[in-house]
């Protein structure tokens, strides 16, 4: 677009020419990305700031998203379970209690298991101590008889 520097008004506040430097320079710093993303995101959506605004908005919601777990989602559901290894009963459990981040809903899962290996060993040692005190109540009364 070819740019009257003594002109201004709402045809240069709508589009982004990318041959300015300045205005490469002004919708970067406005937008808070690199030169290099300005460009990509000009060239995917067009020279329409509204809409190059509109698309690096929706780039970041997605990369937000990413790490959060959408339980209104089947295929997400059915993602996170595999990935945890865990039921879509449990991982639903899990969210309800930590929230929807994945690193929260992995760290909760960890620390379930590892507390539900110790309660694991700690049954298995009161089933063998019951097991060495009944044998010991039965060789006591053999004993005595």
């Amino acid at each position: 677009m070819a740019d009257d520097k003594k002109k201004r008004g709402g045809a240069d506040a709508a589009l982004i020419a990318l041959g300015e430097s300045y205005e490469v320079a002004y919708w970067s710093k406005k937008l808070k990305i690199t030169p290099a993303q300005l460009k990509a995101a000009v060239k995917k959506v067009g020279h329409s700031a509204r809409k190059v605004e509109a698309h690096i908005k929706e780039q970041r919601h997605k990369a937000a998203d990413r790490n959060l777990i959408a339980l209104s989602q089947p295929h997400e559901v059915r993602y996170w379970s595999k990935k945890f290894k865990i039921t879509p009963a449990r991982l639903k459990a899990a969210v309800a209690a930590v929230g929807h981040s994945s690193k929260n809903v992995g760290a909760y899962l960890a620390k379930k298991k590892k507390t539900k290996k110790t309660t694991r060993k700690t049954v298995k040692k009161a089933v063998k101590k019951a097991a060495k005190k009944k044998t010991a109540r039965k060789a006591a009364k053999k004993k005595a008889a």
